[in-house]
């Protein structure tokens, strides 16, 4: 098979070209940057380069996008270009290419406001039927481009599935106060309960929704690590979220107290991976678990490709008030 991964620059993109490589498939990785996992340098606004890119391509996965982190620096035409031209020069070339199985690389943060309950009211227990309220250009543009997949499969019968995947990128928190109240790390490790997943399980996603796509005609999947919470959890995890990670993970108090480390007093929002697990049959390996065990053991919580990876960071320049410009 040949596969197009867009994006290969990028974390995903060189996850995916590294994992890839190694198989008897064909892999050609597009990028607007050149980098060791990029075979053709372009942009996938530009029509005819789409065009030409997938000629013989039997199946793309398209991770290549303008990022959350963009936002204060991109104009939002250029998150129009990117994120729905893009996706729509990729789609309706796929069409004419014959290509058998398309994988959109969404994102958690189509759900914006939906994600932020009322003072007083449960945590937001997140999955496909969570109606999404996008509170900026990045989310917007990502929606919309989901809708153009779903259209190419309602309409002309194009297998595709959406991976709306949590946070799995390594640089600091853009939050400043968050970053003035906790070790990076620690933000990170509780972050494995509800909103993040290591990008060897994001990878491991998208090849089996690759694998599905043809049987499926169309999904949208949340993908992030697998949560100990149940949705009952959720009134509880607003008003004492340590007492209830540590009823579900019971080694997790001893070993952030050697640490220095403290659990977030409250937890807004869990995404909820269940559909992916059941109908893709994903095996996640990484959950917040799995990250408790191995801090006991004093062993590096990464998995080997997120460390081979390691952090690649949004922009060329260093910003006084964090990783980038919140917007």
């Amino acid at each position: 098979m040949k596969i197009l991964v867009t994006g290969s620059a990028g974390h995903l993109g060189e996850a995916l070209m590294r994992t890839l490589r190694p198989t008897a498939h064909r892999v050609i990785g597009v990028d607007i940057l050149a980098s060791p996992f990029t075979d053709r340098v372009g942009s996938i606004a530009d029509r005819a380069f789409v065009k030409d890119c997938l000629r013989g391509v039997n199946a793309v996965l398209h991770a290549a996008t303008l990022h959350k982190p963009h936002v204060a620096t991109h104009s939002r035409q250029a998150f129009v270009d990117t994120n729905i031209s893009g996706t729509l020069n990729l789609l309706e070339e796929s069409l004419v290419a014959g290509v058998e199985a398309f994988v959109f690389t969404s994102t958690t943060s189509v759900y914006g406001l939906a994600l932020a309950p009322p003072a007083g009211a449960p945590a937001v227990w997140v999955d496909e039927d969570t109606v999404p309220i996008p509170k900026n250009i990045y989310g917007v543009t990502k929606l919309a481009a989901e809708n153009l997949c779903e259209l190419f499969q309602r309409k002309l019968k194009l297998p595709v599935v959406v991976l709306r995947t949590s946070r799995f990128f390594p640089e600091i928190d853009d939050d400043a106060a968050m970053r003035a109240a906790y070790a990076d790390a620690n933000i990170k490790a509780n972050e494995f309960l509800y909103r993040r997943a290591d990008i060897e399980d994001i990878v491991s996603a998208h090849l089996l929704a690759l694998d599905r796509a043809p049987a499926l005609g169309f999904r949208r999947y949340v993908v992030s690590a697998t949560t100990p919470f149940a949705r009952d959890d959720s009134g509880a995890l607003r008003r004492d979220a340590p007492g209830v990670v540590a009823a579900r993970v019971p080694d997790y108090p001893a070993v952030f107290e050697r640490l220095g480390w403290s659990m977030f007093p409250a937890i807004e929002r869990v995404y909820d991976n269940a559909a992916a697990r059941r109908e893709l049959g994903w095996q996640p390996r990484h959950d917040f678990a799995a990250i408790v065990e191995r801090l006991c053991k004093s062993e590096d919580v990464r998995s080997p490709l997120a460390r081979l990876i390691g952090a690649k960071g949004y922009h060329d320049e260093v910003f006084a008030d964090g990783p980038f410009p919140v917007d």
